[in-house]
Order: structure tokens, then sequence, then C-alpha cells
């Protein structure tokens, strides 16, 4: 298992010991058989069957069907709700040089195949499972990573990698968050991440327009380089127009739509007052020619858009770019279901007829015929009719598995409102 060493822990009661099938003393070692066949990269303890004594937390453990074939490997932790994580399928055995080998493939495919060291200086580099790196995501801004951790086999492997993707990525400094609850869960130690030569602040660049990314204030790994694409494919529709960004965040869209777009005015609304600061910051750095008149507004989306509907005030373009809705499923995801549903028809009710809708979600549970479903449905409730031009994702450097549908995170639906 080459550059990698760990300890071996006691169980924890969520997997339930298990027989040795028959045949197994022939196996790789450390495994674990699966009950049932699938192809989801997060495996649930009632999935799981028997797994060697020498299955270290952390570790890599290879995977064998319930007929005793080898179907891939992966991160091993009896601690996690998610015990396994699967990082790759097939009857190759996994080892720590293809990890190594993920790392490669991942970088050279944003920085090589897609060019994008060509447009901007912020990109997202590891795209966890979708890169088969489960529980890694690294955004790259300017001469730092930012990194979102998930995983105890990630986290005890950064040590070793970072090096190894400072070369890739030409940086030299590094942030690391762990979300509280998962670094419980998965036995992670966040006292213990790699050190680095301090990060406050750092500008990047994209598509020409300069933002400031704030890692201690920011959301996730500092900035949202997912909606970057459609951040230019707005500026593209605005000129001459009025537009009403709601939850617009650190001011992506709203900056683009007027410094790229020639937008007529623009109106930006966000609850987090240091979100609104961060965007006034950024609309400051790119008045070189000029202030950029951005109206922003320190208000909660569904307040701030009622008030518009009572005054009667329309805009030629409205987007909404909500934060994620949907938390989990069943009561969780139709209470989230439900906000979307009030928020896209406060939203629908401040478009002047012809006028342009972008509406968004970036909750993974909700699958892009759901979105549309409740987009369809509210303007269907106002009485309105809409042209749908698109349903656009993020860029090539967040792609998604076939066979992790949840994956597909983001969905960005474009439509003209008709009546």
């Amino acid at each position: 298992m080459g550059g990698f060493s760990g300890s071996v822990r006691p169980r924890t009661q969520a997997l339930r010991e298990e027989k040795a099938p028959e045949g197994s003393e022939q196996w790789l070692r450390p495994w674990v058989q699966l009950k049932y066949f699938t192809y989801n990269p997060a495996v649930f303890p009632r999935m799981l069957g028997a797994s060697s004594p020498d299955a270290v937390r952390g570790g890599l453990i290879h995977v064998y069907d319930k007929n005793g074939e080898l179907f891939g490997g992966g991160f091993w932790n009896p601690q996690s709700r998610t015990p396994l994580r699967m990082l790759r399928h097939g009857s190759t055995p996994i080892d720590e040089a293809s990890l190594e080998e993920a790392l490669r493939r991942a970088v050279a495919w944003r920085r090589e195949d897609c060019g994008l060291d060509a447009s901007t200086t912020a990109y997202r580099v590891i795209h966890g499972d979708s890169d088969g790196l489960g529980g890694l995501i690294v955004d790259r801004y300017a001469d730092v990573l930012s990194l979102e951790v998930s995983t105890l086999g990630v986290w005890l492997r950064l040590a070793q990698w970072l090096p190894l993707l400072h070369e890739l990525c030409g940086t030299s400094r590094h942030v690391i968050t762990v979300d509280p609850a998962i670094a419980r869960m998965e036995g992670i130690d966040p006292a213990q991440a790699p050190e680095s030569a301090p990060v406050h602040r750092v500008r990047v660049v994209e598509n020409e327009v300069n933002f400031e990314v704030d890692f201690a204030q920011g959301h996730k790994t500092g900035f949202f380089c997912d909606q970057r694409d459609n951040r230019r494919k707005l500026a593209s529709l605005v000129r001459g127009k009025s537009l009403l960004d709601l939850c617009c965040y650190s001011g992506g869209f709203s900056i683009y739509a007027k410094l790229h777009g020639g937008a007529r005015a623009v109106t930006a609304v966000d609850l987090d007052e240091k979100a609104i600061a961060m965007a006034k910051r950024n609309a400051n750095i790119n008045a070189s020619s000029g202030p950029l008149r951005i109206d922003f507004v320190h208000a909660d989306a569904f307040v701030y858009a009622r008030q518009m509907v009572r005054n009667g005030k329309l805009f030629d373009v409205v987007l909404l770019d909500p934060p994620k809705f949907v938390l989990g499923r069943d009561e969780e995801k139709e209470e989230g279901l439900k906000k979307y549903n009030d928020l896209n028809m406060l939203g629908l009710q401040c478009v002047r007829q012809g006028g342009l809708f972008v509406t968004c979600s970036c909750s993974g549970l909700v699958s892009p015929s759901e979105f549309e479903k409740v987009v369809i449905k509210a303007a269907q409730r106002l009485g309105r009719r809409l042209q749908i031009l698109d349903m656009t994702g993020p860029g090539w450097d967040h792609p998604f598995l076939s066979t992790y549908p949840e994956g597909r995170y983001l969905k960005v639906l474009w439509a003209h409102v008709l009546v």
C-alpha cells in the first residue's frame, strides 16, 4: 500500500460482525464484501457484509461482490455513516500509486485538456468522487489551493499529497476546511492539518473580471467558480436592461452584468452582511475606469422580492441563485422544494413580460427534472407561461459520475417569461 501507514482501531457498533465467507482466505487483504450490488461511491452499513480483521480505519480496502469476485477498492472507515467510499471499480487492485495517478489525471484535465489557465486563475482542480477521490474537493485560487475534506482516508494522506498537488498546480499555499460534524463522524482532528504559509485573502481573475476570495468569511472553498460559464452567459444577455440578482453572494453575476454586459441598472440582494461587504469590494476592484453602479442591498431575498411585488416593481432580468435548500431526504426534501417554489413564485412576479428569468439550484438531491417541474408549476400558479431556453450546469472542471446522479448538483434554468 505504498507510502501510507495507519493503526488498527476498534470497530464501530454501526457494523455487525459477520462470519468470513468460504474462500475469502484467497482474497486480497484487507477486504470487505458487499451484500448488494451498487456502483454508488457511498456505501452504507446495511449494504456491507464481512470484512477482514486487518482492515484499517482510513486505509485502502479491496471490495468483493456477493459472488466473491473482486469488484473494486476504496477507503475504509467503519466509524463513518458510510463505512466504504468506493474509489474505483473493476478487477484491478487498488493501491496508493493509483490514487496519486488519479490526482495527476484530475489536474491534467483542467490545465491541459480544458486549458483553464488561459481564462481564469480560479477553477476546481479535484471534484471528489467524480475524479475517483471521494472526500476531496480542491479549488485553485491563484497561488492558493483551497481544500475541503470529508473522509478520513483523504485526511490521512494530505501531508503526502499536498506537495504533489502544489507541484502540479504551480501553487505554494493552502487552506484546509473540514465540516465539524463530518470531522466528528469520520474521526478527523482538524488541529493536525498540514501547515501552510498564512492565507487570508487572495485576488483572482476570471474572464478579465477581478474577484477577491476571502477564506475567513467565504462559503465552502471560498468562491463559487462553478458558475463561471453561467456568469459569462448572463453578461451576454443583459445589455441595456435592468437586473435583479437575488442571493448575490460576493457579486459575481452582478459585476459581470455591469462590467462586461452593459446592464443599465443592477440590484444585488443578499441576507449575509459579510457577503454584501465582499461584493462591494469586488465591485470596487473592477472600477478602474469609473465606479460600477450596482445597488447592493442587505436584505432577505424573500422579503425583498415580496416588497418589489407589492410596489409593482418589474425588472428586465431576474436571477435567483439561492443557497442549498434541500439538505436531506423525505421531510427535509419536501421543505426545501417548498422554499424553491416560494422563491421562484416571488422571482417570477418581478419579471416584466418578455423578460429573462434565470433560476438556480445547487441541491444535489434535486434532479434537473424535479427542479424544472418546480419552476414550471410556480409559473402556472401565477398564470405565467415560460419559453424555456436552456438548462445549464457548472463548467467542465465540475464533472459528475453517471453512477452518482446526486453529483449533478448545479442546475441553471434559463427562460423567457412570455405572459
